[in-house]
């Protein structure tokens, strides 16, 4: 069966249709049409499942393909394949139709089996280099289980709100990690006379400031580090990011749609960290930074990889379409749409949400029915 074949496969698929199917959902929902119903309620389920639901399946697509051509080992496939997505879709379901116990015990187990799935070949390959993959997601897999845990009543409540917001930021670290071995390669490869590169302060910065605001985003839910601790590890993340995405040489991509809407999604990292030393400040609403971060920068990067990654594994050019490139800038639009209306509230709010909505549902809309016939369907034989 050729779904079953590569990790990117099933789960980009799963991804696709549950973001449309989640978003509609969750704007039924915000417009009291219904409600998200089961287990988690409201913003607590939208947080959820678009972070550990959908993200989680585009992450698990994305590395048990990258993983095997990291280590030259295999992944899942077939029956294990089969079984990790099926574990992935129970949990989707059970969130909703409970009972609560079995619902979360196989949406927390979901994590640490993908972890196990590819750090088998990781370690096996003594690929050192990769066993910050392994770090990042068994931290992930925690604040997953303290999500649920806090959710219960078994810790204190406040901690799932901080375990999503920590969660955002180990998920951000992941794809700062991802991004910064393919974009510098992707431009060198097809731009030979680029000069992407790395400096090793630089990614110090990055990548300590990040592990730092993560700690103390979960912690915050018993102890409040200073504002100023925070404000500054914030922009010194923005200007680190920043500077990072400059020594890829981004300007040498504009020609290339593939290329340059990877820079242009890691961009809003930045700007995100940024908004979010604002928000601490009461400059702008949180919301502003979370979408800003959520839709702009994860979101973008996932969609880009996601289309990146379809084409050259089902062996196809790696060209950009037109629905390609709508695709990235409906996405984009939905998070500068999102933004106005954390910034606009007021009797305007509801309809900048549902049309930031509307947007992300067309973007996954055309994403499915471009890509899903490409993931069901053999290699193409060139």
């Amino acid at each position: 069966m050729q779904l079953l074949q590569l990790g990117f496969r099933p789960f980009y698929a799963l991804a696709a249709v549950f973001a449309i199917v989640a978003i509609i959902v969750w704007m039924a929902s915000f417009a009291g049409f219904s409600g998200t119903g089961g287990y988690l309620h409201g913003l607590a389920w939208h947080s959820h499942e678009m972070l550990f639901g959908f993200a989680t399946a585009v992450i698990a697509g994305f590395l048990l393909t990258a993983v095997r051509n990291w280590t030259g080992l295999e992944t899942p496939t077939g029956l294990a394949l089969a079984t990790l997505a099926g574990l992935w879709l129970a949990a989707r379901v059970l969130i909703i139709t409970g009972p609560i116990a079995l619902a979360s015990i196989i949406d927390v187990v979901f994590l640490p089996a993908l972890t196990i799935a590819v750090a088998i070949p990781i370690v096996r390959s003594a690929n050192r280099r990769n066993y910050k993959i392994i770090g990042v997601l068994l931290a992930l897999a925690i604040c997953h289980g303290i999500f649920h845990l806090a959710s219960q009543g078994y810790v204190p409540a406040g901690l799932s709100r901080t375990s999503i917001f920590a969660a955002i930021d180990i998920v951000v670290i992941l794809l700062a990690i991802v991004a910064g071995r393919v974009i510098p390669a992707f431009t060198k490869n097809a731009v030979p006379e680029s000069n992407p590169r790395h400096e090793g302060w630089v990614e110090a910065v990055t990548f300590v400031s990040m592990a730092l605001i993560a700690v103390l985003t979960l912690v915050s839910g018993s102890w409040t580090p200073p504002t100023m601790l925070l404000t500054g590890l914030l922009l010194i993340a923005a200007a680190a990011h920043a500077t990072r995405l400059s020594l890829w040489d981004p300007v040498r991509t504009v020609r290339n749609p593939l290329l340059w809407i990877m820079p242009a999604a890691y961009s809003w990292i930045a700007f995100a960290f940024l908004l979010r030393a604002l928000a601490l400040s009461g400059v702008v609403p949180v919301g502003t930074w979370i979408h800003a971060v959520t839709m702009g920068a994860v979101s973008g990067l996932m969609i880009a990889m996601m289309m990146r990654s379809s084409l050259g594994h089902t062996g196809r050019e790696l060209v950009a379409s037109r629905t390609d490139m709508s695709i990235f800038l409906l996405i984009q639009l939905a998070a500068v749409v999102r933004i106005i209306g954390s910034i606009a509230a007021g009797e305007t709010y509801r309809y900048w949400i549902v049309a930031a909505g509307f947007l992300w549902c067309l973007a996954f809309l055309l994403f499915a029915l471009r890509y899903v016939p490409m993931l069901v369907r053999a290699r193409v034989k060139v």
